[in-house]
């Protein structure tokens, strides 16, 4: 039987959020390596053993540590596009190399990379996505940061046609009973999550 949700979108992401801040330096390294470990061999997979482009994010703060699966995808010699917060609601993306540097987002609580940046069509062209999420429930619902920044980067992909294998990048107590996320009308569900155990497929995902 399907949960019925429980506390609005902020009391999960508050919640996740304070439970996050209390995990120690071990919990955290830990999570870093299954998350590379695990998001790589994702991205291998569904390259085919070629190089190919995958949007990823910079972990920051209490998020989920994704650094090292950034560089491990690099390492395996994909291109790595990571997202600027623009005007509006809309992200831009830089291609990241190990000597891009990091500087304070303008319009968001992030760090992001100093590059030249690139229009939502370079992203459309990427094999995969990881995306950010404080919490996914198993029909797939999703609580972002709160900024609405994918949302709408997502409804332009779904615009286009575009329908790019993703994952939402979450801690392994943060994949929540269907049901507990109520879906807005503007909320894109996902396929997937990878988590520090593993990628795992997502109910009425094709």
């Amino acid at each position: 039987m399907r949960e019925e949700p429980t506390g609005t979108k902020e009391d999960i992401r508050a919640s996740h959020r304070a439970r996050r801040s209390g995990l120690s330096g071990d919990d955290v390294a830990t999570a870093a390596e299954g998350i590379a470990r695990h998001g790589s061999a994702w991205a291998g997979s569904l390259a085919g053993g070629t190089p190919a482009t995958f949007c990823v994010y910079l972990g920051v703060g209490v998020e989920p540590p994704t650094l090292p699966l950034i560089e491990a995808l690099h390492r395996d010699g994909h291109r790595v596009l990571l997202p600027v917060c623009e005007p509006g609601r809309e992200l831009s993306w830089v291609y990241w190399s190990p000597d891009v540097a990091f500087i304070r987002s303008r319009y968001a609580p992030v760090m992001e990379p100093d590059g030249p940046r690139h229009g939502p069509d370079v992203a459309a062209g990427a094999t995969a996505l990881f995306i950010p999420a404080t919490a996914v429930d198993l029909a797939g619902n999703r609580i972002g940061q709160g900024g609405g920044y994918y949302d709408k980067f997502l409804g332009h992909l779904d615009t286009a046609g575009k329908h790019i294998p993703l994952a939402a990048v979450i801690y392994d107590e943060e994949l929540l009973p269907a049901g507990r996320i109520h879906a807005e009308e503007f909320d894109r569900p996902v396929p997937a999550v990878l988590t520090p155990a593993g990628v795992r497929t997502l109910a009425g995902s094709s």
